[in-house]
């Protein structure tokens, strides 16, 4: 579309509503603004006006300025509640050093629109523009109570230590990328993203959730709020909770009885494996005979395990390498004398099975050896001497509530 005829039919010019989804009442939380132009035949969606990089940035201020407006005055007249979710780009937000915007809202708090209510929206490349000038804006911002959320996190890792000193109140995920990249390789992102979260207090919203597996995904990976066309798609109406797409409600209860599920099979299995070694430690005989006992638990952990050894309290491995090759268990004298403490967790789970007096099973992790995915179960035999079993993956893969 032509830019001077959307600047200059600002009447053509209406805001459309996508609802955000909150994950622990289920009901609608607030609205992301968009924004849609009538050419005379159709409406048309504005994503094209605000992405062409020749459409002059003042262009855009003034029909985000004119969007919003009605936006907040609509929210105003029908007493809508929640957070209102507004896109900026750095560029926009440096016009005029943000002052229109800033005055838009204190207008709106006048009228009694609360500024917290506000979220602006920046993506996270526009990290690569002048982030102090960016970043002071924006903290300024926030002295007034408006939020800020960091949208398509996660695309730049270099971007990481800038959304720290940020300390946005939302992270904004876009699932469509499990799609884009690898099983684990997304995992991997969203468990750094998750633990940047944690550390800034930040919620993460899942954003263009379009399917049922995308809603389990931002459901298990702890999203606060979800948006997508699976749920509800822009209205120029404000939505609510009777006409979303689907009942989140029942959604959830389904993934939490899924999940309960997987983990009550996963917590059986431990405590068969359990069962197991405790019948066989009372052969134990001490480190002079280490060898010998973990042979005799190779039979009994042929199908789950590829890799044993034995280490003392301190992260020092007293026994030989138990290493499975062709269905064939061999040792691997080389290994006995390494110490394990370094790595994380180590220690935490040795002083763990040592005052719990039970095994612990690892988190999924890739076996340097290996390259492969595996987890780890390890079990005390006294209070010196720990056993250590390497799952394998084909044993995961085909337990799927070891994948969790």
């Amino acid at each position: 579309m032509d830019p001077l005829d959307v600047i200059g039919n600002l009447h053509n010019v209406q805001p459309v509503y996508q609802p955000i989804i909150s994950a622990i009442r289920h009901d609608v939380k607030g609205y992301e603004v968009l924004g849609r132009y009538y050419d005379g035949d159709k409406w048309r969606s504005l994503s094209s006006f605000f992405h062409h990089p020749d459409v002059p940035e003042e262009f855009k201020v003034d029909v985000d300025q004119h969007l919003l407006n009605i936006a907040l005055q609509a929210m105003l007249d029908e007493d809508a509640k929640g957070l209102v979710f507004i896109n900026r780009s750095a560029k926009q937000l440096m016009v005029n050093d943000g002052d229109e915007l800033l005055e838009t809202l204190l207008d709106f708090r006048e009228k009694g629109f609360a500024m917290n209510r506000i979220v602006i929206e920046v993506r996270e490349h526009d990290f690569d523009e002048d982030f102090e000038a960016l970043n002071h804006l924006l903290l300024y911002y926030k002295t007034y109570g408006v939020q800020i959320a960091v949208d398509h996190v996660g695309a730049k890792s270099s971007n990481i230590d800038r959304i720290r000193q940020l300390e946005p109140n939302l992270l904004k995920v876009d699932t469509m990328n499990i799609r884009n990249h690898n099983a684990q390789g997304f995992q991997d992102i969203m468990y750094s993203l998750a633990m940047l979260a944690n550390r800034i207090g930040a919620a993460m919203l899942f954003e263009t959730i379009e399917d049922d597996h995308q809603l389990y995904f931002a459901w298990k990976h702890g999203g606060r709020y979800y948006q997508g066309y699976y749920l509800a798609e822009p209205r120029f109406n404000l939505s609510s909770k009777d006409s979303l797409r689907i009942n989140v409600e029942e959604k959830v209860d389904h993934y939490i009885q899924r999940e309960k599920a997987l983990v009550e099979r996963r917590l059986n299995l431990i405590l068969s494996w359990e069962q197991k070694l405790k019948e066989l430690v009372s052969r134990w005989d001490g480190p002079k005979k280490v060898d010998p006992f973990i042979d005799m638990v190779t039979s009994q952990f042929d199908e789950e395990s590829f890799r044993m050894f034995i280490c003392n309290g301190d992260g020092l491995q007293i026994s030989a390498n138990f290493r499975k090759r062709d269905d064939n268990w061999e040792l691997e004298p080389s290994k006995k004398g390494s110490n394990w403490a370094f790595r994380p967790y180590f220690l935490e789970n040795v002083m763990q099975m040592k005052t719990w007096k039970k095994g612990t099973l690892s988190e999924i992790y890739s076996d340097i050896e290996t390259k492969e995915l595996i987890r780890t179960f390890s079990f005390p035999l006294t209070d010196q001497y720990f056993l250590f079993i390497d799952i394998n993956y084909s044993y995961i893969y085909e337990h799927d509530y070891l994948l969790i």
